[in-house]
């Protein structure tokens, strides 16, 4: 059965890159989220794009839901003013949280832990195990190469054609909230079959 989408997880970076395209797409989306009254899911950090985003979305008003792991609490610094912050005890559990309390996901830019968070996601959704949407959102050209690569590994024969449609590159935020606006998520259906 699908429902509207309600909340969103960002998967974005502990830093702000050198191109400022990637803190003003941010910055874009939290507001975004927030005036949309979209609950914004993230990694609960302060700093780099993750600060960015939340402090737009809380700027503007919005829900802010951080998930962060107790480890990183001394490295990345919990920010201050979340509707909610949860503390998990991995990695591991932190992701699954995100994935539990999202009915779709948004991928900025970041670093290596983004694209882990993004492969498993994707991952998941090959093997049938969420129908909720995956954006990547195409800031200062970041998602090009990751959806190159996914091009590849379906060139040389290690995934089928059918998983291009697992994802949706995205040039931009307005487009990213229109997306976000029309698409609904089959989640508690397939999650009912598991």
């Amino acid at each position: 059965m699908a429902h509207p989408i309600r909340s969103v997880a960002v998967f974005c970076g502990s830093r702000t890159g050198h191109d400022p395209a990637h803190h003003a797409a941010a910055a874009a989306l939290g507001r975004g989220l927030a005036r949309a009254g979209l609950t914004l899911v993230y990694g609960g950090g302060s700093i780099g794009l993750m600060g960015a985003v939340a402090d737009a979305a809380l700027a503007e008003g919005g829900r802010v839901h951080g998930v962060i792991p107790d480890f990183l609490t001394r490295i990345e610094r919990p920010h201050g003013g979340f509707s909610r912050l949860e503390i998990t005890d991995s990695m591991h559990a932190r992701k699954a949280r995100m994935f539990a309390l999202a009915d779709a996901f948004v991928v900025l830019s970041g670093g290596l832990g983004t694209l882990d968070e993004t492969l498993e996601i994707l991952t998941s959704r090959q093997l049938g195990l969420h129908a909720k949407p995956i954006l990547l959102l195409d800031a200062g050209g970041w998602a090009k190469p990751l959806a190159r690569l996914i091009e590849s590994v379906i060139g040389m024969g290690f995934a089928a054609p059918e998983h291009r449609r697992l994802f949706a590159l995205v040039p931009d935020v307005p487009s990213v909230l229109a997306l976000l606006g029309v698409l609904e998520t089959e989640a508690a259906a397939t999650e009912a079959r598991l």
